[in-house]
């Protein structure tokens, strides 16, 4: 019991002389250094930049030459589109892959009762295009012509069919005066709207300011008007139909009118049987439609 006890007191004493010669321990702070990253291996030289930049067009440029699609097509060119065909008739490429006018198949349905027109036989047809498409058949020798004589139909008047009272001889005496009228009011009205060429604007500045010019001019003007179809320097019946077939339901005089200007009865007016129908005498009337563009500058 002695020993262990003494023991004890020894084992104690040892402790405690351990504990007082022993320093008080410091944590050593460690003071961590990044390790700087080697710049030199991932940052690149302005030089090395453009030159990848080059490399990279390069290979985009490539690229672009293997999809690109080189169109060697011919562009398209409607044969058509030079084509000009006469009224009841349209434009078709034919067995021979040429264009060649065709009678129209199927005109637009109307439904406006103004659209129907009078034929040269009395006969109300539904619009231009079915009277149109009719002599057209006929021309051809379709089977649905109903007629030989429809050779020859055309558009006597817009509107339906009616009985046209005569013209008495006291209408047909002051009719040339409300023509010239008529005439002056019409080009006048295109001029103030800008729908005349410029020469002919300046035509009819020149009949406003000169009286004695007021009726010469506009008479020159509805001519060189109407003979465009071709321009030969007479108008024929076909041409006369701008002014025919739109005032023959208000005017009922406008056919004996026209009919008394052709004097030769050769189916043409000139310029000169147009002034005199008209009541304009002046000794020369040997003017060129084509001549007045310079004359009017």
């Amino acid at each position: 019991m002695k020993y262990q006890l003494l023991f004890c007191i020894i084992l104690c004493v040892a402790l405690i002389g351990a504990s007082s010669t022993e320093k008080p321990r410091k944590h050593k702070k460690v003071r961590r250094i990044m390790k700087p990253i080697a710049i030199e291996e991932t940052k690149s030289e302005p030089d090395d930049i453009f030159k990848i930049m080059e490399e990279d067009e390069k290979i985009d440029e490539d690229e672009s030459k293997e999809t690109e699609t080189i169109d060697n097509r011919v562009p398209h060119v409607d044969p058509c589109a030079s084509v000009l065909c006469s009224a009841g008739r349209i434009c078709e490429i034919n067995e021979e892959n040429e264009p060649a006018c065709v009678c129209i198949v199927e005109c637009p349905e109307e439904t406006d009762p103004r659209r129907k027109v009078c034929s040269n036989f009395n006969e109300t047809w539904p619009s231009d295009c079915a009277v149109y498409q009719q002599r057209c058949f006929c021309d051809l020798g379709d089977s649905r012509c109903k007629g030989e004589n429809y050779k020859h139909t055309h558009v006597e008047y817009y509107g339906s069919c009616r009985e046209m009272p005569d013209c008495t001889k006291e209408e047909m005496i002051d009719f040339p005066r409300r023509m010239r009228d008529w005439l002056f009011n019409v080009m006048r009205d295109l001029a103030d709207r800008k729908e005349l060429p410029n020469h002919f604007i300046k035509m009819e500045l020149e009949a406003e300011n000169n009286q004695t010019r007021r009726w010469t001019n506009a008479a020159i003007w509805k001519w060189c008007d109407l003979d465009g179809h071709p321009a030969d320097r007479s108008v024929s019946r076909h041409e006369l139909f701008p002014i025919r077939a739109p005032l023959m339901s208000l005017e009922h005089c406008i056919a004996p009118f026209l009919d008394s200007c052709d004097v030769d009865d050769d189916h043409r007016i000139a310029l000169e049987e147009w002034t005199k129908c008209l009541g304009i005498e002046e000794d020369d009337f040997d003017v060129k439609c084509e001549e007045l563009e310079v004359r009017y500058r």
